[in-house]
């Protein structure tokens, strides 16, 4: 199987070997069972498994918010594999963008406030806080919008300002978890047009669906099948093999 055509650039990702195992009762669980994978940097790569495959699991890896069993993660160059909660949570909010399903905004929140979290969080000034969030408001059409809060908003827009949190903080990474799931079709193709148009401007993306036609949005698709991946290449053959 042809792997995906990640030329020169450099890694962001590198997982080596990853094993997550969970004990039920005797029975051990290996909800990722020996995962190799490297993603460049401007990569948009879909992972895209049904549920119970693992996906979530690595998702879960990727995203530093939690540990495997065993093996290897380089997260631009920094070995993440056994750190502490702390560590981890300094990784999060230095490296790592978020773009969440049910979007999690703060209902009492405006959107200026809801947009700052992530920087309050990562210890940036008052005033910077202010104007990275803007500007990243900006970036999803909704700066006019500032002082509204979500329920003030369509799911489509609210998942913007999600975006938008996401990219504040000027991430390495940006992590969606099913990021039309709560969306109609016509949103989710805006949702999914404006994802790539961030690839474009260099972004690196890693989408978590289990819908196919979702992944098909990417450039790389990686399949994860019973905790293995058993499909990685680019989009052209994922589509050929569905």
């Amino acid at each position: 199987m042809a792997e995906a055509d990640n030329g020169a650039k450099e890694p962001l990702i590198e997982l080596k070997d990853i094993y997550k195992i969970y004990q039920m009762g005797e029975e051990s669980v290996y909800a990722n069972d020996g995962i190799t994978l490297t993603i460049c940097r401007g990569e948009f790569v879909a992972i895209v498994g049904k549920s119970g495959s693992g996906k979530s699991t690595l998702m879960n890896i990727i995203g530093a918010l939690d540990v495997p069993t065993s093996g290897e993660y380089f997260l631009g160059g920094e070995d993440v594999s056994d750190m502490e909660d702390d560590e981890l949570a300094e990784i999060r909010n230095k490296m790592i963008g978020f773009i969440f399903q049910q979007y999690n905004l703060l209902p009492k929140l405006n959107l200026l406030e809801n947009v700052e979290l992530p920087l309050l969080y990562a210890g940036f000034p008052t005033a910077e806080r202010k104007e990275r969030a803007l500007a990243s408001l900006e970036r999803v059409g909704l700066k006019e919008k500032w002082k509204n809060i979500p329920s003030q908003l369509s799911g489509g827009q609210q998942q913007r300002v999600s975006i938008a949190r996401a990219l504040a903080g000027n991430p390495s990474l940006i992590l969606a978890d099913e990021p039309t799931g709560a969306l109609d079709s016509k949103t989710s193709r805006e949702v999914l047009n404006f994802l790539k148009k961030l690839n474009e401007e260099g972004n690196t993306i890693v989408m978590i669906t289990h819908d196919s036609s979702i992944a098909l949005e990417a450039r790389r698709v990686v399949r994860i099948y019973d905790g293995k991946i058993n499909f990685d290449g680019d989009v052209n053959e994922y589509a050929a093999v569905l």
